[in-house]
């Protein structure tokens, strides 16, 4: 694994740097939705990750967000997001990342967040831990939820369906320390991984937006699951991510929203 381990981590601080460099300059933005947008350079950055892995790796299959998948009936695939955090970008606020995951035999074996503008490399392969550029990381000793900081986000369809975590954010607001909603997932997972969040939530997210996290954080010593504690898969309608310690309660959080019980 070390030559994809060494060829992921290139691949994704290219992205990145690129992406910091463009990030001041007029971008050109196309709506995918009422308020989901793409720019141009969430394409230039997936084009160069996908080029890559093409010329190293041309049997492998791919799953990126900005194009149709490669299905090449390989045991390899990788998983990108050439740019976490687009709305972000688009307004200059200097919060995103670069994500990819490589799968083997349909388990995530390799997973690399880099931020560019910190120069913050997230790495974690499969029973070989979770580093910070080169250092070993793990999630945070808090137990308590009132004492925890909390990360989550909202779906692009907020304003069309009712199914928007809205009542969850309430109600977690009203027993944790704090939350916060930066507005990249990759990047709020791989903080869990790191121990500077110690739980995060999230609905209607994309392969591309947990699986990197998904794998840092298992190997970083946390919990990762559907909202009620079922076994988290790719294809799960919404994730929790926790230190394992304040898992059970967070949804009981959950669980006490469903039914209106107040708090």
């Amino acid at each position: 694994m070390d030559a994809y381990r060494e060829f992921m981590v290139s691949v994704a601080k290219d992205a990145g740097l690129f992406l910091k460099k463009s990030l001041n300059d007029t971008h050109l933005i196309d709506y995918k939705g009422e308020i989901n947008i793409v720019t141009e350079a969430d394409r230039i950055s997936e084009e160069l990750i996908i080029s890559r892995i093409q010329r190293q790796y041309p049997h492998h299959d791919i799953l990126s967000e900005e194009s149709p998948g490669k299905d090449r009936g390989s045991d390899f695939r990788w998983i990108i997001d050439p740019l976490d955090g687009t709305t972000n970008y688009a307004h200059g606020y200097p919060v995103f990342c670069v994500s990819i995951a490589l799968e083997k035999e349909r388990e995530i074996c390799l997973a690399a967040i880099y931020n560019p503008m910190l120069d913050e490399m997230f790495v974690a392969q499969q029973g070989g831990g979770a580093f910070l550029n080169g250092r070993n990381i793990s999630v945070s000793d808090t137990t308590d939820l009132r004492r925890s900081l909390l990360a989550t986000g909202f779906p692009y369809d907020i304003r069309d369906d009712k199914n928007n975590n809205m009542n969850y954010f309430n109600g977690m607001a009203m027993c944790a320390q704090a939350i916060r909603r930066a507005g990249s997932a990759s990047l709020d997972m791989a903080y869990v991984a790191a121990g500077r969040f110690d739980g995060f939530w999230e609905l209607k997210l994309n392969p591309w937006d947990t699986a990197a996290g998904w794998l840092l954080i298992n190997e970083a010593g946390g919990t990762v699951t559907d909202l009620y504690g079922c076994p988290f898969h790719l294809e799960s309608p919404h994730v929790l991510a926790t230190n394992g310690k304040i898992h059970r309660v967070m949804i009981d959080v959950f669980n006490k929203v469903d039914s209106a019980v107040p708090f």
